[in-house]
């Protein structure tokens, strides 16, 4: 079995920077696509931003400039930095990771349990 955990997440002036890991752990072969997600109160799921295993990324126009995505391969790790947060950015943000467990396997969707990132004043 497979399991994303995530940190990083608290409370920040605007203006101010974090940055969020999520690892996964457990049988795996291989990671595809790494995906940042965020939902706040009353509002949809939104893709904020995603790497590909060749390190290809794109990125929410609300974050682009902001956000910056990367990924440790040997770590089975993605990272997102966040600067010049606004009070708009305060989300649980989620991981998401498609994974091989086994050679021969199919790709198979994981989450993580979500980080709070709060900003405000």
């Amino acid at each position: 079995q497979v399991q994303l955990v995530e940190s990083g997440g608290g409370v920040v002036q605007p203006g101010g920077s974090l940055r969020l890991s999520c690892a996964a752990s457990g049988t795996i072969f291989s990671i595809n696509a790494m995906v940042w997600y965020r939902q706040a109160p009353g509002k949809q799921r939104e893709l904020v931003a995603t790497i590909a295993s060749g390190g290809s990324t794109d990125y929410a126009d609300s974050v682009k400039g902001r956000f910056t995505i990367s990924r440790d391969n040997a770590k089975h790790t993605a990272y997102l930095q966040m600067d010049n947060l606004k009070p708009e950015d305060t989300a649980v943000y989620y991981c998401n990771f498609i994974i091989k467990g086994t050679m021969g396997w199919g790709w198979e969707s994981y989450w993580g349990q979500g980080t709070q990132v709060t900003v405000s004043s």
